[in-house]
């Protein structure tokens, strides 16, 4: 594996203070299969290309990931069960990384995907606690917390089984016991339009 160093551009390292700043960050999380992507998809498909970014916080880890290991990329990146076979050893490289810098992936993932002159960030993919805490830190009451909730049916009719060490480590379980939500909804019967209308009053 290549250093950390060559994993993104050195500039992840800025400071964001100079950058402009966008009027809302949707923080969104839940657990694996619970719609997260297909949510945040049509969201973003409805606000906009020019009012809105998806950003995927593991999308720096996945690109670093893909050019060592000579992975698929885009596979790494959707939904698909291949990026499950690499997911604990992503996730466990990553955890090295945050333990050094909470804040590293973050700040690589709003400059990976050229954020900065978007109004609304879509961040798909919040994890930990310490993910909200440094967004909540650097833009200071512009973000909203979001948990998608899903029944364990559900999630298993769209393909989830239960895997250890990853179903019952940090990156699924560090939020469960997070109780400041600025929204928790429900998606359990695709009724996407009214979860649509619930995210939406959070920023008009």
């Amino acid at each position: 594996m290549a250093t950390i160093a060559n994993m993104v551009d050195h500039s992840t390292a800025q400071s964001f203070e100079n950058l402009k700043k966008p009027r809302y960050i949707l923080l969104f999380s839940g657990k694996r299969k619970c719609g997260k992507d297909f949510i945040t998809d049509i969201l973003h498909t409805r606000l906009g290309d020019h009012k809105s970014v998806i950003i995927k916080l593991s999308g720096p880890i996945k690109t670093y990931w893909s050019k060592n290991a000579d992975l698929d990329l885009d596979k790494l990146l959707d939904a698909s069960e291949y990026k499950e076979k690499y997911r604990h050893e992503m996730a466990k490289w990553s955890e090295s990384i945050r333990k050094k810098d909470n804040g590293y992936f973050c700040r690589a993932a709003i400059d990976m995907y050229n954020a900065c002159d978007k109004p609304i960030w879509i961040v798909s993919d919040t994890r930990r606690k310490t993910d909200i805490q440094w967004f909540k830190e650097n833009y200071i009451d512009l973000c909203k917390t979001i948990r998608i909730i899903t029944k364990p049916e559900i999630r298993q009719q769209r393909g989830w089984k239960f895997v250890p060490g990853i179903d019952d480590a940090e990156t699924e379980c560090d939020l469960d016991d997070f109780n400041s939500w600025d929204l928790q909804i429900e998606n359990n019967n695709n009724d996407i339009e009214t979860v649509l209308k619930h995210i939406l009053k959070l920023i008009n």
